[in-house]
């Protein structure tokens, strides 16, 4: 198979490095990643300037764009051939519930929604690279038995790894998407100048996380896995939106 390999903490990160490692065992794999961490960029295309890729010495393609761009470029046409599967990740930090609809990790996935083969976004649930070897090795054992899966098309596979070492993981699940509760207020400064700004501040706690979400797979100590979907259409609702549609027009 032919593997493109993306995420959003950009090209340097160990993640992606450990990613490289993991999945060139199967067959050619192509990276493609941001020239800086551009987590938060969800599924942002870069529209005003120029991308412009630069090969590293290892091989990987900088670029200086989103993670999207990087998939986007990826299989239209930057590459020789085009790949058979993406891969984002491994992100360092979760990708839990509301998180996806943020996330340049899940993004990157979604945008190798085209391909044959479902896609995999992969992240270990921590801001410390310790734990690498465990995510590592859960990508591994999913792509070596991705020949099995079948999936709709545009599908793909959002994973979850917990911080733990591969031994104390116990086991892996099949998860729903939880919900966080609203995130903390922005938090606003005034710089040295007396000009204002804010800062984003931290996402909410899982509010929505019972059994048999991401949030509770990955806190019992699971790999948490969610097929995940582009189509977003709310069709439970259709009959009652459609009633009050009437009575406007």
């Amino acid at each position: 198979m032919k593997f493109l390999l993306a995420n959003d903490d950009g090209v340097f990160a160990p993640g992606l490095l450990a990613l490289y490692e993991t999945i060139s065992q199967f067959g050619q794999c192509d990276v493609v990643a941001p020239d800086q961490d551009r987590s938060g960029a969800s599924s942002a295309l870069t529209l005003d300037k120029p991308l412009r890729p630069t090969r590293l010495a290892n091989g990987f393609i900088s670029l200086n764009g989103t993670p999207t761009d990087c998939v986007h470029l990826g299989i239209n046409g930057l590459l020789p051939q085009e790949p058979d599967m993406v891969i984002s990740g491994i992100n360092l930090g979760a990708n839990l519930g509301d998180d996806v609809l943020y996330s340049g990790t899940v993004a990157a996935a979604l945008e190798g929604r085209f391909l044959a083969t479902p896609a995999i976004a992969v992240s270990l649930c921590s801001r410390s690279a310790a734990n690498l070897e465990s995510a590592a090795y859960v990508v591994h054992q999913l792509v070596a038995n991705i020949d099995a899966l079948v999936l709709p098309p545009r599908s793909i596979l959002n994973v979850n790894v917990p911080d733990c070492p591969r031994s104390e993981i116990k086991g892996i699940q099949l998860t729903r998407l939880g919900h966080r509760a609203r995130a903390a207020k922005p938090v606003k400064q005034t710089d040295p100048r007396g000009k204002e700004g804010y800062w984003i501040s931290v996402v909410g706690k899982g509010e929505d996380a019972g059994e048999g979400t991401d949030f509770h797979a990955v806190k019992d100590g699971y790999v948490s896995v969610t097929p995940l979907q582009i189509d977003k259409t709310h069709y439970q609702v259709f009959s009652h939106v459609g009633s009050w549609l009437e009575e406007i027009l």
